[in-house]
């Protein structure tokens, strides 16, 4: 089992910056990917950054050049540095690990919001 706390949401201008962070603890030996995905008011959830193990990042189109995923693997920690941010960005963001086998595991989402 691996447990995740997710932290850093709120309000922020456009043009503005917020930084995410994502704690996980339990069995954090196994995980593999972390990342962040987020999901706007009716849409589907949809990937926004993962990370590997191997530090090898992927990001979605739409936030490439604009936010930088890092992860600590001592700390156990999983961020996402977000700047430029825009009203398209407005969302609740969910940390997500995979662990060795294929398990995923989620937090319980913090709410970004982009407006003036």
């Amino acid at each position: 089992q691996v447990q995740l706390v997710e932290s850093g949401g709120g309000l922020v201008q456009p043009g503005g910056s917020l930084r995410l962070s994502c704690a996980a603890s339990g069995r954090t030996s196994d995980i593999l990917n972390m990342g962040w995905y987020r999901r706007a008011p009716g849409k589907q959830r949809e990937l926004v950054a993962t990370i590997a193990s191997s530090g090898n990042t992927n990001y979605a189109d739409t936030v490439k050049g604009r936010f930088t995923i890092s992860r600590d693997n001592v700390k156990n920690l999983v961020i996402l540095q977000m700047k430029n941010v825009k009203p398209e960005d407005t969302a609740v963001y969910y940390c997500n690990v995979i662990q060795w086998g294929g398990l995923a595991y989620w937090g319980q989402g913090t709410q970004v919001t982009v407006s003036s």
